[in-house]
């Protein structure tokens, strides 16, 4: 079982500004930025709990993930993320569909990703914002938080699903955040 380990800030333009060059200070690769459109599944049928299905497509690929966030009241997150790389994200929609499955949530963002060691980092924008994810063991990301300079930052609790739901248009079942 994939556990993803993962800590959330919500930044500001200037934060954000001192972040990418801590980033390249500190010799992290930057691997570029990246938009992404992120639908969540949902199913009048099948009950998914606090499980979430995301279909992920970027320009370069497409991504089908099912998470579960483990309990926990910690500010680092820890969730079961199972993925798989899928070849036609327009066939994988028809196939959730096929299944009883609609689209319940969009939102789309500009990611761009460092990575340094065994830790991955994100800063991305979203209609409503922009965020930091610092990705990798707990320890790891405690030294981040150093490395970058950061450990006064608030982190932020939910998840961009929540933060759509709270920001997003609503148009009949679906919510969606789009630039």
């Amino acid at each position: 079982m994939p556990i993803e380990i993962e800590k959330k800030y919500r930044l500001n333009e200037e934060q954000r500004t001192a972040v990418i060059k801590r980033l390249a200070e500190i010799g992290a690769d930057h691997s570029g930025e990246e938009f992404e459109e992120n639908t969540l599944f949902g199913s009048r049928v099948i009950d998914l709990g606090n499980s979430v299905l995301r279909l992920r497509r970027t320009k370069s690929s497409c991504v089908l993930t099912q998470k579960q966030r483990l309990p926990g009241e910690s500010a680092i997150k820890y969730q079961q993320e199972n993925e798989t790389l899928v070849d036609d994200g327009d066939a994988m929609a028809a196939i959730l569909a096929g299944l009883g499955f609609s689209p319940t949530l969009i939102y789309e963002k500009f990611r761009d990703t460092w990575r340094i060691d065994d830790v991955e980092v994100v800063v991305d924008r979203l209609p409503f914002g922009l965020f930091m994810e610092i990705e990798g063991s707990e320890s790891s990301i405690k030294e981040m938080e150093e490395n970058l300079q950061i450990t006064e930052l608030e982190p932020e609790h939910l998840t961009y699903p929540a933060l759509t739901r709270l920001h997003g248009k609503v148009s009949g079942d679906l919510v969606a955040s789009r630039f």
